[in-house]
């Protein structure tokens, strides 16, 4: 679902992976739909691989995600401008048990934009998780049962 969904260090805003150049990478600005070329010198992050500091562990991006998509129906949540308390007590709502000392209002706020992004241009599929194959052959072997 967040596959080739990427943020890139220096620059505001997601980008989707195009394609690969012979020392960089193609991206588009989910925002403005520009593209761009991104260097291996530039910090780039796909989301499906960032974690969030808890108590317990860490636990996916993915998943913070889809506590905020399931807590706001889908729709648009807080502002990031909000004040860092708000910020703070909506983050204990969607992730009770993250880890205050280590994960920032900044972090939060990250968060919160790059979920209103990708909720605008409707890439969140919860619920719509693609078959394994494994899955897909069984339902085949039902149909001709």
């Amino acid at each position: 679902m967040l596959k080739g969904i990427l943020s890139v260090s220096g620059q505001s805003g997601l980008y989707k992976m195009i394609s690969q150049a012979k020392n960089s990478i193609i991206v588009e600005s989910l925002v403005d739909g520009k593209r761009m070329p991104a260097y291996a010198t530039s910090r780039i992050s796909a989301l499906e691989d960032i974690s969030i500091f808890t108590e317990q562990g860490d636990v996916k991006l993915v998943e913070v995600f889809k506590n905020i998509f399931e807590k706001e129906d889908g729709k648009q949540t807080i502002s990031h401008k909000s004040s860092a308390n708000e910020l703070k007590s909506y983050f204990v709502q969607v992730l009770p048990d993250y880890d205050k000392d280590r994960v920032y209002v900044s972090d939060i706020k990250k968060v919160v934009v790059w979920y209103n992004l990708l909720v605008d241009k409707d890439i969140f599929k919860f619920g719509e998780e693609e078959a394994t194959p494994a899955e897909e052959d069984n339902a085949k072997e039902e149909v001709k049962g």
